[in-house]
């Protein structure tokens, strides 16, 4: 899943890193409910001072500014006119409904994510997990950097002294995508997002003894209930796979593992930096970078670069077309979580992210075609609904 430095969380539960972030970054936003022109960062997450942000401030200071006479001379009738003009030609197009498009966006762009990567992996037999993640992450170094090269967004150098702080973090960021690859090779995508809930509880049992941090009988209660859902789930699941399950199990420690250290790694990678910020653009090429060279030594370690050498899908444009969408897609999951995340919210986001995770798997069923019971299809439902009490349950 690519990019998924932070776009993971759009397939599992809400992530609590974003979530903590968001509710920190309410103090940004003005009483009409939207965000200051100049919006900076906040723990590492978020950081919006675009320049046609940067324009609307300095066209609210200057005009109200005084006037001077010489300016409102009216028989000055052309030069008012071209002013006028000019004004009109540089004023800011506002799209609207940007909530409703940027939630739009997140919810395809997540499901569409995992739903190319089975079809990769399934249904052209691409037995190379590894190297379709190299090349997911390849895609989004060069993308990143072009943006920022043009100045469209912000992203911190890549400094020894940060790469030193960020390489443990980066060594369970490639586990975590290897896994799930492997993973979504053998188990239908609607199990994957129901046995996905077993890291919220690793997440908390972790939060619990490394952070103090306790929850209420309404999260603990959700999360008997997703472990429920998915043990049930397997038992009937009728394209039951045990070397899937065993990856999907590592995955789900590997992810809780890789958001319980990143709130320890965010706030000392930040000292390093130059800005003293590490917004989720720096994150997001920070974590796909160091993933190349790793990923690459992986790659002869489980021995796929024989198998590329021999297969004939690499000589189809269609396998590489839909490879390098499965790469940009991974990327406009972070893109589309950002500004899904700055137009409405923590709980919002968290909301829509259990949601989403039902029409994906009701996808995943039809369109790969997968064998299944009246059992099997309502310990999936009831996973999924689990996960919507969850998200529920730590809004309050």
């Amino acid at each position: 899943m690519g990019s998924r430095a932070l776009y993971g969380p759009s397939l599992d539960s809400p992530d609590p890193v974003l979530e903590r972030n968001l509710l920190e970054d309410t103090s940004t936003i003005t009483r009409n409910g939207e965000r200051s022109p100049n919006l900076h960062e906040t723990n590492g997450v978020l950081e919006v001072s675009s320049p046609l942000r940067r324009e609307v401030l300095n066209r609210s200071v200057f005009s109200m500014k005084p006037l001077d006479s010489d300016e409102m001379d009216l028989e000055d009738a052309k030069s008012e006119k071209d002013r006028d003009k000019s004004g009109r030609s540089n004023r800011v197009v506002r799209i609207p409904n940007q909530a409703l498009l940027s939630g739009l966006a997140y919810c395809l762009s997540s499901c569409s994510m995992i739903l190319v990567n089975k079809f990769v992996l399934s249904s052209y037999d691409f037995n190379a997990g590894i190297s379709l993640m190299i090349y997911q992450n390849l895609v989004s170094v060069i993308v990143v950097s072009v943006l920022s090269f043009f100045g469209l967004i912000t992203t911190e150098p890549l400094t020894w002294k940060l790469i030193k702080v960020w390489l443990p973090v980066n060594f369970i960021f490639v586990g975590m995508l290897i896994t799930s690859m492997f993973s979504l090779r053998y188990i239908n995508v609607a199990m994957v997002t129901v046995l996905k809930n077993v890291t919220n509880v690793i997440t908390a049992v972790g939060e619990m003894y490394l952070f103090n941090k306790h929850h209420d009988n309404r999260v603990w209660t959700a999360l008997f209930l997703m472990i429920i859902s998915a043990i049930s789930g397997g038992i009937t699941d009728l394209s039951f796979n045990a070397t899937g399950y065993a990856w999907q199990v590592i995955n789900c420690f590997l992810t809780a593992s890789y958001s319980l250290t990143l709130r320890r790694v965010m706030d000392t990678a930040k000292q390093v930096t130059k800005s003293g910020n590490l917004n989720e653009f720096s994150m997001v090429l920070l974590n796909n970078t160091l993933s190349l060279p790793l990923g690459i030594i992986l790659m002869f370690v489980f021995n796929e670069v024989d198998y590329l050498s021999r297969t004939p899908l690499l000589r189809l444009p269609t396998f590489w077309l839909v490879m390098t969408l499965s790469g940009f897609l991974g990327l406009a999951i972070s893109f589309s979580s950002l500004w899904f995340l700055h137009k409405t919210g923590a709980t919002t986001y968290s909301l829509v992210g259990s949601l989403n995770k039902i029409p994906l798997s009701v996808a995943g069923i039809v369109l790969f075609h997968v064998p299944t019971s009246v059992e099997n299809s309502a310990s999936i439902f009831f996973g999924l609904i689990a996960g919507v009490f969850f998200a529920k349950a730590k809004m309050k």
